[in-house]
């Protein structure tokens, strides 16, 4: 789906018109491809091989499906919007569930929901679902994909979720662990648990590992090399027992304060 879409949202035989906006963006730092003799920018070109490599235009690209070796059917916009109906084009709530009903393992990418029209009605579903804790279950064909949704509410505001299929969901292909453990190894367990316990805050957690590149790149730029980060210390425990009540020792250690020296007392200066 794009950055936003505009769509409208069908509640019963009520409709609220609509703009999803992506509610998170990628930070990633961006690097490009170089020849490594020349140090010059790599491109990507779209080319037609039975052509003689010949570039191919954007506006000279359709869209094929292979049925058979080297045999395809067109699709153009045109027949895509035949497919849709005008449900199809809402997002039409289904039903209403608990959201803790959902698995997390559906979940795809969030996005803001912020009414072009009728506010009162998207005022009024929206008050709705955080009294009564429900969220909505829809679809919609967005661009030209079905897309399974969930609208919740979320700190005064209306988020939709994508969802993926039922049929998307990719079985584990390792075996089912069947290893024992015993009663004091899970009551240890517990205790760690217990002792690292404590709400999630979001803003608690930085990208470290992307403070280092951004790091990096700057020394480089100055033309300096890169230091090695620094590890942590390997775990002198050689069975699971004493990882385990190392592990609780190191929660009831004392944090160490870090002790501020004081600036030195300015000196008056005499007549």
């Amino acid at each position: 789906m794009a950055y936003s879409y505009k769509c409208s949202i069908s509640f019963g035989l009520v409709y609220i018109p609509v703009t999803l906006h992506a509610a998170v963006k990628a930070q990633d730092i961006g690097f490009n491809m170089l020849d490594k003799k020349t140090m010059s920018r790599v491109k990507y070109k779209k080319t037609c091989e039975e052509c003689g490599d010949r570039e191919v235009k954007p506006e000279d690209i359709i869209r094929g499906f292979e049925y058979e070796d080297d045999k395809y059917v067109v699709f153009t916009d045109e027949d895509f919007e035949k497919l849709k109906t005008k449900r199809d084009k809402n997002i039409t709530i289904e039903k209403f569930v608990d959201i803790a009903e959902v698995d997390p393992i559906y979940f795809d990418r969030p996005y803001y929901v912020n009414p072009t029209g009728a506010e009162n009605a998207y005022a009024l579903l929206l008050r709705a679902m955080e009294e009564e804790n429900r969220a909505g279950v829809a679809k919609a064909v967005l661009g030209n994909k079905e897309t399974l949704l969930i609208l919740r509410a979320h700190g005064g505001q209306m988020l939709v979720n994508t969802l993926f299929f039922a049929d998307e969901i990719q079985k584990n292909p390792a075996k089912e662990v069947n290893a024992k453990c015993s009663g004091s190894e899970l009551a240890l367990a517990k205790s760690i648990i217990e002792g690292m316990s404590g709400e999630f805050k979001a803003e608690e957690y930085k990208n470290e590992y992307r403070e280092r590149v951004k790091e990096a790149i700057e020394r480089k730029v100055a033309g300096k090399e890169i230091v090695q980060a620094k590890e942590g210390a390997p775990s002198a425990a050689v069975n699971l027992m004493e990882a385990l009540q190392a592990s609780l020792k190191d929660l009831h250690k004392p944090a160490k304060k870090t002790v501020r020296k004081s600036a030195p007392a300015k000196r008056e200066k005499r007549a």
